[in-house]
């Protein structure tokens, strides 16, 4: 059982999640309150006033309008219909763009009366999904050149943005690969370092608060879900042990996907219990989940994990196929947040909305560097899970 010190008293539940689940058991899910009547986490915004180099009321202020961005999104797409070409929040204006190929139609005007700002793009975003659905089919039957790190629909360049490694762009594997994104005028190549090589962030074991896989492998919890807890594929497979940081037992992998996916479900037992909190490890105070409504493009985003704890960032892409050297992972979302070996399977959060677990990434948080996280809405889908919410 977990011990517990008054710095995981904060959330007035008697929490201590961190990478081990334990405290009182789950909360019942409250009614949805307007995100402006929800009160902010402490250091929360300290957090973001060192990630992202905000002053406290901008972060206060870009939280609030990223809230409502979330909450227009998907409205949004729903009236474009067929010329809907992607969205995004713009960080600058503080609201959220959202692109269509006719910005001249009554779905337009309506798009702007529920406060989006329109703008024209190229293509729409099922052809640009079209596009990238044709690599990703290609990378299943015969997988993708290791130069090609990712790719994925960029909604802001109306293209399919291919990350490859510098000085392979035109290399033969690489440009058969992408030849049929390329043909139909929708690729964009961006280079990368040759040290920006993607991988998953498991590691051996350490000190730390984290759970161990058969007792030898460290990663971290992603959210608590009735029953258990989500995390990373790549962590453990179906019957795999898991025992948690203090080496008691905490229960076993029912679910694991990796590659294509890189998602899991530990059942739990032995006396650990769920509560809705993602751990702030001193640098802010431990978090409540209320949700998990998904955040757009341009949003800012924090991660927890058990080996570099708390940091921030925002999120870069969405539905990014990744190409580990295990093979590819599909429909990943991309952030500029610093993560490294054990902080696998981690929190991914936006306010209090729970965005995914943490997959894999490349640089450090001494360097700085980009992580992928495989959204949480799939997992729960997958493996009809609910989450525990407060």
């Amino acid at each position: 059982m977990r011990h517990h010190t008054p710095l995981r008293w904060g959330l007035a539940v008697v929490l201590a999640l961190g990478t081990g689940v334990l405290g009182l058991a789950p909360v019942a899910a409250a009614p949805a309150q307007p995100a402006e009547a929800r009160p902010l986490s402490p250091g929360l915004v300290t957090a973001m006033q060192r990630d992202l180099g905000l002053g406290a009321p901008q972060a206060r202020t870009r939280l609030k309008r990223e809230a409502a961005a979330t909450q227009l999104a998907p409205r949004a797409e729903q009236l474009a219909g067929p010329a809907f070409g992607g969205s995004w929040y713009d960080a600058k204006r503080g609201t959220l763009v959202v692109g269509l190929t006719d910005t001249g139609t009554a779905a337009a005007d309506s798009v702007r009366s529920l406060g989006g700002r329109v703008v024209s793009v190229a293509h729409s975003a099922r052809t640009l999904d079209a596009a990238k659905a044709v690599l990703d089919k290609a990378a299943k039957a015969d997988g993708a050149p290791a130069a090609v790190r990712s790719w994925h629909v960029d909604p802001r360049t109306s293209s399919v943005v291919a990350e490859v490694r510098k000085g392979a762009e035109h290399s033969a594997a690489v440009t058969a690969f992408l030849a049929p994104a390329r043909t139909a005028g929708l690729l964009t190549i961006r280079s990368s370092a040759a040290n920006d090589e993607p991988r998953t962030f498991a590691a051996g074991t350490v000190g730390g608060d984290p759970y161990y896989i058969n007792g030898n492998t460290r990663c971290s919890i992603g959210f608590s879900v009735v029953g258990g807890f989500v995390s990373a594929g790549h962590c453990g497979t179906p019957g795999s042990s898991v025992v948690g940081w203090d080496g008691s037992a905490m229960g076993t992998f029912v679910g694991s996907s990796f590659p294509g996916n890189d998602y899991s479900y530990i059942r739990i037992g032995n006396g650990w219990w769920t509560v809705p909190v993602v751990l702030g490890w001193g640098t802010v105070s431990d978090v409540l989940v209320r949700g998990s409504a998904v955040a757009p493009v341009g949003s800012s985003i924090c991660r927890s994990g058990s080996t570099t704890h708390w940091h921030c960032g925002t999120v870069l892409t969405q539905n990014e196929t990744v190409n580990y050297s295990q093979g590819s992972v599909y429909q990943l979302t991309g952030t500029s947040v610093c993560a490294e070996p054990g902080d696998s399977g981690g929190s991914f959060i936006t306010g209090d909305q729970a965005q995914g677990v943490t997959s894999g990434g490349w640089g450090d948080c001494t360097g700085g560097g980009q992580t992928w996280f495989q959204p949480v809405n799939e997992i729960l889908n997958t493996y009809g899970l609910t989450l525990v919410t407060a």
